[in-house]
């Protein structure tokens, strides 16, 4: 092709033509020349976006940082404090519930394996003997039952028998390993016709401490009302005549001096160390 036959582009401004080459309005100027570079409109050449990025990253590091620091001060803060620890163990307690299952048993040991019993710890509510008698003792069972009413000693000593040896946790800070007989709750409730949809048992004490249990605790197969330790008959510092043996909870849900029962769906009253801010649940 010669250089004669060469024509401008139809789009392609004219010498002379002052018009085309001013920059439309928006656009960076350009150099002129043989030199001239026009950046495409897809390079920018400040970049905000990383700046942004890296003080982005930098705030949540920083917020990390703190964010104990914040929790703690909202702890500091005495009007809250009841509140926040309220809430947090109620999920503890609602958590610890949907997680528990009877067919999951707590630890049994050999009989080498037993705390002698005269170091068994001796640990009560009021006094070591509220002073039972236990000629007129009974177990006075109400509520969701079919067979309410008075029951002896006799009556649950006739059901299977079970000894078993397990750990008993107190919320103090010790545990020891003890040996205990009796029957099964379940076997007992299943005897007065108890109605096992029900949520809860609730329990009273001849030293006026009281407590409850949730219905999967009371039909665990290890939770006995205890009328022996040590393949004898239970002592009053014990809780003689009747008490709970509960190896999947903590000592205090473990009511001693027992003299009554009731199967409910409501409490009105959970337990005497849980009414004072205690967990509800406390499972081991």
């Amino acid at each position: 092709m010669e250089p004669g036959n060469i024509k401008p582009d139809a789009d392609e401004p004219r010498a002379g033509d002052s018009e085309a080459m001013k920059p439309s309005a928006g656009e960076p100027p350009t150099r002129q020349g043989a030199d001239a570079k026009v950046l495409p409109p897809s390079i920018k050449t400040d970049r905000p976006a990383i700046d942004e990025r890296k003080l982005a990253k930098m705030s949540r590091r920083e917020l990390l940082k703190v964010a104990p620091v914040f929790a703690l001060g909202i702890f500091a803060i005495p009007r809250l404090q009841d509140s926040l620890l309220r809430k947090g163990l109620g999920l503890s307690d609602w958590a610890s519930a949907r997680l528990f299952r009877r067919s999951l048993l707590a630890p049994t040991f050999a009989d080498a394996q037993l705390t002698p019993f005269e170091k068994f710890p001796i640990n009560d509510y009021d006094v070591d003997d509220p002073g039972v008698i236990f000629e007129n003792w009974s177990f006075t069972v109400s509520g969701a039952v079919q067979k309410p009413g008075d029951y002896k000693l006799a009556q649950i000593q006739a059901l299977p028998p079970v000894r078993q040896n397990t750990r008993h946790v107190c919320v103090e800070g010790w545990d020891v390993i003890g040996r205990f007989g009796g029957a099964r709750l379940s076997d007992f409730l299943s005897m007065i016709g108890a109605d096992t949809s029900a949520r809860f048992i609730t329990v009273t004490c001849a030293d006026d401490y009281y407590e409850s249990l949730d219905m999967a605790t009371a039909l665990h197969p290890q939770t006995l009302l205890c009328y022996e330790m040590y393949d004898q008959p239970l002592t009053r510092e014990h809780g003689a005549p009747l008490r709970l043996s509960v190896p999947t909870k903590i000592g205090y849900k473990q009511a001693k001096y027992l003299t009554g029962l009731k199967v409910t769906n409501i409490l009105q009253k959970v337990g005497y160390w849980e009414d004072q801010g205690y967990s509800s649940f406390y499972g081991l």
